[in-house]
This record gives structure tokens, sequence and C-alpha cells, in this order.
């Protein structure tokens, strides 16, 4: 027996681009990142306001995000020498999506939690 119904093209083919974005952006590193990242901060700072993160961690991340043009670095003449980070333009148009985003998880998070007990105390998890 054939379907007469059309078939649905899939919208996430592994060519889209938007898949290695949309995993960078995802990533909660790169979004913990992107949100302290106000002003122009020095590496070790943001390894301070991101508690849990590893140094290993952060360099990627912050590799990634430059790559992607959301970030850029700066090396300080210091003594030691010593790093900067900051938004690009790309990076700060971000910031009206994501802060909508983190916005909804404050917003929800308690209903969130509830959902989790529940379905743990069904014996799901």
């Amino acid at each position: 027996m054939t379907s007469n119904a059309p078939r649905i093209a899939p919208r996430f083919v592994s060519t889209c681009p938007t898949r290695p974005i949309l995993d960078q952006v995802a990533d909660k590193w790169s979004m913990m990142a992107l949100t302290v990242l106000e002003e122009p901060t020095r590496f070790n700072e943001l390894r301070r306001q991101l508690e849990g993160v590893t140094q290993r961690v952060l360099t990627q991340t912050l590799r990634r995000l430059e790559r992607n043009g959301l970030v850029t670095r700066r090396v300080l003449e210091t003594s030691p020498v010593g790093v900067e980070y900051s938004l690009t333009p790309l990076g700060h148009s971000f910031r009206e999506p994501f802060t909508r985003l983190y916005e909804w998880t404050l917003d929800h998070s308690d209903e969130i939690e509830r959902a989790q007990q529940d379905f743990d105390r069904r014996g799901n998890g």
C-alpha cells in the first residue's frame, strides 16, 4: 500500500549551514561567555565569572566564538602579557535574541524544575 501524502523534506539536512552555528550558540559555555562579555574583559576575569569552567574549555569556547566572528581577541602589552576579549558587532547583534532566551529561562525555571521533579517521581528518569 502506498501513500499519496507528500513527503516532507528534513529541515536540518546534514549540510545545512545553520547546524554548526546552532551548535556553537547553544553550547552552555558559549552562552555564558557571551553574557558576561558586556565590555572588554580579560581571560582570567571571564574565568572567575564562569564558575566551573576549566581553562581549557574556556579557551576552546573563546576560539570558536572568535572563529565565528562573535568575539575578538586582543593581546595586551602588559607584564605578564594579557589577553582581552570583547564582542564584535555581530556578537552584539546576538545579545538581543539571547537576552530574550535567557529571560525566558529565568521566568520559567521554577515551572521547568517542577516538571522535572514530577517526571522523576513518576519513575521516568
